[in-house]
């Protein structure tokens, strides 16, 4: 049996919890369920029954299938109670229990005849159950009393039927389809509830039919529907319409002047949704902004907190876009600082952050002082990012905004939030140099009590990096080596790499630094102790004050040119010999993860993706594969190979996809092939190359293939010579050339005679991004410093318009065929600028590095800055010129 429901103990702690439910076991409420079967039914016990029942359900308990229709089988004997909350009760767990096919029939008699009861609340229960557990057979057989029901005086029952029939046409759409009269009638009905249901399910019926939907919303804009829950559905329809259709805001505009009408609505909820709805709508101006913002401003003031939060956060999301429409509100929005919603108090702020001019920041900051101690971490995060792109907004204001971030650094807090303050202190010395000194000396005064190891080892990574530049790298000494004292080891060996990178990019400092390293060979740690033996030597010059050779400054600190992926793959790969680890043998090209291969059911695997797949050996396999061929052993040592590109759909009689080997002055399309028909043998396989569009292209050598069985996957060959060190760009038409031969599939022979036979298959492109190599660096800044400034050229380009800087960075990262560094390939959301970094190497083995700045100007155009420097200017101006023609 269940156990007693725990009474609340008066002495115990108010916070605790208490559920009716406690300790309550399946095979006890199964037992209970008996009461079911009695003879004189308790309403009252059968309804705790059927609770408890639903409380299992819910909880994910599994019921097995006897044990589920012994209970079903109970609940049919309860129809014959009378009594209406029971029925209810009776109602919820026949939907929860979910019949199967053969057991609804035991329940549909009485469900169909309380359909028809005079009684509506059961008839609109009634309709939500047989709807929930019948199929579509049973259905057609009760479509003619749900159609009635829709358009039923009892406003309860034509919902009841609305909403099954939203749910039925996720199941049987041509049932529901056929309801479009009644549910058309349903929508102008008087009940709000009924209006609001048959106004979905009619727009769910016709969603696939554009210019359906544009003339539904087109009649009922003129004024029919007057319920506000339709109408805020209305307006989203109106809304989709707009954006679907491209309706242009100028000349005669319907759709708007019903939005803008909205706002005059006696219904909050109508006035809110019709507001933001204008402020979502695509190139929306200012002047069509103001009806909506005046509105939101009203709500701003609203006695009612769930108001004021709709309004405060839609401004919030319109100051992104279009902030000189938002500093009306200032003043209203200044005195929900100190409202006591937290949620609505931190949009104010950061809204106010984003709209503020540069005299009302020492005053915001006053303010949000005494806000900060009172909030969650997640919302002093928010308020965090906002501060940083105010300082990155108006450098000048930079001393008030830092102050106030290392005021906040030092109070308590989480991992994110102080994750937070420092990368934006970090972004701030990066951006704003200052800011440098100063926001360092913030740093360093944090790690002194930082009780985060990422975080220390971050900053003192970054400490290593900028402080050497600094006017007096000195005082940053004496934080560092505290850390190798008081810390853990994995702190104390991040300090020690920090001392050495001073002591090799100051050569005044090298003296003092050798005397902390040598104190470091007796730490505890092996990591530590290996780390400082290995400045100590590679530095050199005994501790006097020596300039420190290049070499040793590009060991120690520069850019690794290889990616640790691939430099973790050989090591592990490598086999202990006498000979040593070569790293010039790790391939610097990033791999991008290998596509899932895509299977025909019941086909075996047609291994298509040629040579071997493991990061270290693919390009080595392409190599020896290449050069073991005649024809191509004479091109030199191979730059690049593409990845597979599929000139054939899925599921096709040939599977042929093409991989580029791009050489110095050649390029060569290896063509992997595939038969996927049993009774054929392919013989003289070969891949016929029009290359009529791409003009710089000369065929000079080709490799047929002799035989090509079921199964077996083969390549043939051809090559292309192009002009040397010319990024030449074309497309090839492809036509699949071979003899087929039937098979006998009782002896596998093939017949002598066989037929010539062409297959056409898709073209190729050979584009800009195939001469460019992904070869990431680990400190993009170092890297682009290591270049020469002479070798850089900047210009800008207008992109046109796009939906976003998101679809801005990919295409331009796609045309370039870069490696993106340090995470810049991701946009954050609702950004209006941002800045991508790119590392590649270009045919040739030239390195180039690219800075890419993008801002969004009018409506939808993005403009963006390029940066390239590489190792040679003329490699530099032909990434520009890709740039220019992409």
């Amino acid at each position: 049996m269940a156990q007693p429901l725990v009474k609340k103990d008066d002495d115990r702690d108010d916070e605790m919890d208490y559920s009716p439910f406690m300790g309550i076991e399946k095979g006890a409420v199964l037992q209970e369920a008996r009461v079911f079967n009695d003879p004189q039914l308790d309403a009252r016990r059968c309804s705790q029954v059927i609770t408890k029942l639903l409380y299992l359900l819910n909880q994910g308990e599994a019921f097995t299938k006897v044990e589920a229709t012994e209970v079903f089988f109970s609940v049919t004997k309860l129809f014959q109670s009378k009594d209406i909350g029971l029925r209810r009760m009776v109602y919820l767990i026949i939907k929860e229990l979910s019949p199967s096919a053969d057991e609804v029939i035991i329940v549909t008699s009485s469900l169909m005849k309380d359909m028809n009861s005079r009684t509506d609340m059961y008839r609109a229960n009634a309709i939500r159950v047989l709807c929930r557990i019948t199929d579509g057979t049973l259905l057609t057989q009760i479509e003619r009393y749900l159609k009635q029901a829709i358009v039923d005086k009892n406003p309860v029952v034509a919902s009841a039927a609305l909403v099954s029939g939203i749910h039925l046409l996720q199941t049987n759409p041509e049932i529901v389809k056929r309801w479009s009269n009644e549910v058309q009638e349903a929508v102008q009905s008087r009940a709000a509830l009924v209006q609001f249901h048959a106004l979905a399910l009619l727009h769910q019926i016709r969603q696939n039919d554009r210019l359906a939907v544009s003339k539904l919303v087109t009649s009922l804009t003129k004024g029919s529907v007057r319920s506000p829950l339709a109408q805020c559905l209305l307006i989203r329809y109106t809304s989709q319409v707009i954006r679907e259709s491209g309706i242009s805001q100028t000349g005669d505009r319907p759709f708007y002047d019903y939005l803008e009408s909205c706002l005059r609505h006696k219904a909050e909820m109508v006035i809110f949704e019709a507001a933001r709805a204008i402020t979502e709508l695509n190139g929306v101006t200012t002047r069509e902004l103001t009806p909506a913002i005046t509105v939101l401003q009203l709500f701003l003031s609203s006695s009612k907190p769930v108001l004021r939060f709709a309004a405060v956060r839609t401004l919030n999301k319109v100051a992104m876009t279009h902030p000189m429409a938002v500093t009306n509100c200032n003043i209203d929005m200044e005195s929900l600082i100190s409202d006591q919603n937290k949620s609505i108090a931190t949009l104010a702020i950061t809204t106010l952050l984003k709209t503020g001019n540069e005299s009302s920041i020492d005053r915001l900051m006053k303010q949000i002082t005494n806000f900060m101690s009172d909030i969650a971490d997640e919302f002093k995060i928010v308020v965090v990012e906002a501060i940083r792109s105010l300082c990155l907004k108006f450098p000048l204001k930079y001393r008030s905004l830092m102050n106030f971030l290392s005021n906040i650094l030092r109070e308590e807090g989480g991992f994110e939030y102080k994750k937070a303050i420092v990368d934006s202190i970090v972004i701030l010395i990066r951006d704003i140099p200052d800011a440098k000194e100063g926001g360092l000396l913030h740093l360093c005064e944090f790690i002194e009590d930082c009780e985060f190891t990422y975080l220390s080892t971050q900053i003192l990574h970054f400490l290593g990096n900028e402080g050497p530049k600094t006017s007096d790298p000195s005082k940053y000494i004496r934080y560092i080596y505290n850390r190798v004292i008081l810390e853990n080891a994995t702190v104390r060996a991040s300090a020690v790499s920090t001392l050495a990178k001073f002591g090799a990019l100051v050569d005044s400092l090298k003296p003092r630094i050798f005397v902390l390293l040598k104190r470091c060979l007796f730490d505890s740690d092996d990591e530590v102790r290996d780390r400082a033996t290995l400045y100590l030597n590679t530095l050199g010059g005994d501790g006097a004050v020596v300039e420190t050779d290049e070499e040793v400054k590009e060991f120690l600190f520069g850019s690794l040119d290889v990616p640790l992926t691939n430099l973790e793959t050989s090591l592990k790969n490598y086999e202990p010999s006498e000979e040593p680890f070569d790293i010039y043998s790790v391939p610097k090209e990033v791999k991008s993860q290998p596509l899932a291969e895509k299977k025909a059911p019941g086909k075996k695997p047609t291994g298509l993706s040629a040579p071997p797949v493991a990061p270290t050996s693919t390009v080595d396999a392409y190599e020896r594969l290449l050069s073991s061929i005649p024809e191509f052993a004479s091109y030199g040592k191979l730059f690049k190979s593409s990845a597979p590109v599929e000139l054939t759909e899925a599921e096709t009689e040939y599977a042929v996809n093409v991989v580029k080997h791009i050489f110095d002055s050649h390029i060569v399309f290896q063509y992997n092939c595939a038969n996927t028909i049993p009774e054929q043998l392919l013989e003289n396989v070969s891949v016929i190359v029009d290359a009529s569009e791409a003009e710089e292209f000369s065929e000079v050598a080709s490799k047929p293939l002799k035989s090509l069985p079921y199964d077996t996957p083969g390549q043939t060959f051809v090559a292309f010579e192009r002009p040397e060190g010319v990024p030449a760009v074309g497309k090839f038409s492809n036509t699949l050339r071979f003899i087929v031969k039937e098979v006998d599939p009782s002896t596998g022979e093939a017949e002598d005679d066989g037929v010539e036979d062409e297959y056409q298959l898709e073209d190729l492109e050979v584009v800009s991004a195939d001469y460019m190599l992904k070869v990431g660096v680990s400190n993009f800044r170092n890297a682009w410093e290591s270049l020469e400034a002479d070798c850089e050229k900047i210009d800008e380009y207008g992109l046109g318009p796009m939906e976003g800087l998101t679809e801005a960075v990919n295409a331009v990262i796609s045309l370039l065929g870069m490696q993106p560094c340090e995470g810049t390939e991701v946009v954050p959301s609702n950004s209006r600028s941002h800045t991508c970094l790119l590392s590649g190497l270009y045919i040739g083995n030239v390195k180039v590095l690219v800075r890419l700045s993008f801002g969004v100007g009018g409506p939808k155009e993005v403009a963006m800055k390029l940066a390239v420097r590489s190792e040679d200017i003329s490699v530099s101006d032909a990434i520009h010129e890709i740039v220019a023609s992409g």
